[in-house]
């Protein structure tokens, strides 16, 4: 006879396996901590390559404006605004990709643990069933 308890198990486990499983098995390989660290590194040598790719093409498009008045404390000027631009770019996206990981792998622990749960109970099922045989 069919047992529907098991079979919601086996439904459950199988479309958590088809949606999130290997995704989630490989973020809940690393530490959070690690996790994090190394999507924050990632994302901020990205950024910072946009920054500078952005900042050159401005600089390429504007450069006869730029270079037509330029003295010294006017060039100094425009270094301290990229440089402030840069910091603050760099901290905004810091933190709210900090904050999206640590949710990200938060969500994908507890995805694996009630995954991991439902694998026990489907196990214990069999074993009772085998033994209720025996």
């Amino acid at each position: 006879m069919l047992d529907k308890r098991k079979i919601r198990l086996m439904a459950r486990a199988a479309i958590y396996d088809k949606e999130y499983g290997e995704e989630d098995l490989k973020i809940t390989g690393y530490y959070q901590k690690d996790y994090v660290s190394l999507n924050v590194w990632i994302t901020l040598i990205w950024v910072t390559a946009g920054f500078f790719l952005t900042a050159a093409l401005l600089f390429i498009s504007n450069s006869e404006s730029i270079v037509e008045g330029i003295t010294i404390v006017r060039l100094l000027l425009l270094a301290a605004i990229v440089l402030a631009a840069y910091l603050s770019l760099m901290i905004i996206y810091g933190i709210g990709v900090s904050t999206f990981y640590r949710k990200r792998h938060a969500q994908a622990k507890q995805r694996v643990k009630k995954y991991m749960r439902d694998l026990s109970r489907l196990e214990k099922m069999n074993l009772i069933k085998e033994k209720n045989r025996s």
